[in-house]
């Protein structure tokens, strides 16, 4: 059975080509000249995927991505921006409310149909992504309505795939949800006055990103950046308030883990505080070893190191040759294998 594509378009050459395009390919196309159409028409046909333009009359392509990520039927629906707009505050929000992606106008037939397809695979491997997160998630809740409640809301979310160096949120941004980290890795960063990166944290697969401002109602704390490219779920704000309000035993595992989350950083800013400069490494690069379960490797920029140790990067490099000569690691690049866990972890101050 041919997939269904619906295309939201006010210019009627652009849209006419695309559909034509589309049709060529053997999808099933659907077609609406403004924003308050396509909502409807996506409402009633459920495609696969939308194509929507940003700038249309009636109501604008933000808005019909706020309007079907309302919609239970239409929410995880993957959805496309076709836009002659390619500034930074555009994408920003574009990926803030939910998009899957962009095509920039004007694109060619193989650019529109490659789009197409890769968020039609990647849709499909999600489901298996999202079938192990949550048997994680099942141990929040001790009630079945609970568990019923916390699958109808994962069930509803996309996940939001992230290029590496991707801003995800950025400090004092409005905290507007929780993120859980599907695969992939993410940094947490501060700014210090003189432009210094400290990193606050390093997320990896069944992490939650941004606890603390959705407990708090209070904005993002610091800023979070892909390390590389990864796939998040992102939970609603008001959806995780139902939750705490009417499930304890949820509000109580997340203050659990707001309560970890805090002890980590407090353990941070004593070794920043008292420890040497081979310690802090050591403790770095002890806990991104813990991180790495496959033991593939620890990959990881001298920038990012001299941010988690709190250190310039001509120190990094140093104590990471130190460390080399020693027989602790083994270094090709920025992968790094420890060899000697045990010593690095009871490193001398």
């Amino acid at each position: 059975m041919s997939k269904k594509v619906l295309i939201i378009e006010d210019n009627n050459d652009i849209r006419e080509n695309v559909v034509e395009i589309l049709e060529l390919a053997n999808y099933q196309v659907f077609d609406a000249n403004n924003g308050k159409k396509g909502v409807e028409l996506a409402i009633k046909e459920l495609p696969d995927i939308i194509l929507c333009d940003i700038m249309m009359p009636e109501l604008d392509g933000y808005g019909v991505l706020y309007m079907l990520n309302k919609n239970t039927d239409t929410a995880a629906i993957p959805f496309i921006f076709l836009t002659a707009k390619a500034e930074r505050v555009d994408l920003r929000k574009g990926m803030e409310l939910g998009a899957d992606d962009y095509l920039t106008k004007p694109f060619d037939d193989m650019e529109l149909l490659n789009a197409i397809e890769s968020r039609l695979k990647k849709k499909e491997l999600h489901q298996n992504f999202y079938s192990k997160s949550l048997d994680r998630l099942n141990s929040l809740i001790a009630k079945n309505d609970g568990l019923a409640e916390l699958r109808k809301i994962i069930a509803e979310r996309k996940g939001r795939q992230v290029k590496k160096n991707q801003v995800i949120y950025y400090e004092s941004d409005k905290g507007n949800g929780l993120y859980l980290v599907i695969t992939g890795r993410i940094k947490t960063i501060k700014l210090a006055e003189d432009g210094r990166e400290l990193m606050t944290g390093i997320y990896v697969d069944d992490d939650y990103l941004g606890i603390n401002a959705v407990l708090s109602n209070e904005p993002y704390s610091d800023t979070a950046t892909a390390l590389e490219d990864s796939t998040l779920c992102l939970i609603p704000k008001d959806q995780i308030d139902h939750l705490l309000n009417h499930y304890p035993d949820v509000a109580r595992e997340f203050i659990k883990l707001l309560a970890n989350d805090i002890r980590d950083k407090e353990d941070q800013l004593m070794q920043l505080a008292y420890h040497s400069v081979r310690k802090r490494m050591a403790e770095a690069l002890t806990r991104l070893h813990r991180q790495d379960a496959d033991n593939e490797g620890i990959k990881i920029t001298r920038e990012d190191l001299a941010a988690m140790a709190g250190m310039a990067t001509e120190t990094v490099s140093r104590t990471l040759s130190d460390f080399k000569d020693e027989g602790l690691i083994e270094k090709k690049g920025s992968l790094i294998t420890i060899l000697k866990p045990e010593k690095l972890s009871k490193m001398k101050n």
